[in-house]
């Protein structure tokens, strides 16, 4: 990996903590969202970027840092989505809890 590799993948891991630690858990209440904690976020975004439990599907913790690039991408762009409210942040989460059978 050159050096804009790795600066480019650091960029996208600091957008994630962003949108997870701070965005997201910034406007949950308002939104009347099921969820407050940056965990239950990322739980939820990278289940549904995946297709199911996360842990199935990337080895490592913290998922973010061992996740390919278009896993993390994705699992991004669904933050994003729910920011701007094009996406059901409660219905995401009941996937993931589907797909953890809870």
């Amino acid at each position: 990996m050159d050096s804009d590799d790795g600066d480019d993948r650091r960029a996208a891991e600091a957008r994630w903590l962003d949108l997870t630690r701070i965005r997201l858990p910034m406007v949950a209440a308002a939104r009347g969202w099921p969820v407050r904690a940056d965990h239950c976020f990322q739980r939820i975004l990278l289940d549904n970027a995946c297709g199911g439990v996360w842990y199935d599907h990337v080895a490592g913790r913290p998922a973010y840092a061992h996740a390919d690039r278009p896993l993390l991408d994705r699992a991004i762009a669904l933050a994003q989505a729910a920011l701007a409210g094009d996406v059901d942040l409660a219905a995401l989460n009941r996937r993931s809890l589907a797909w953890r059978k809870r």
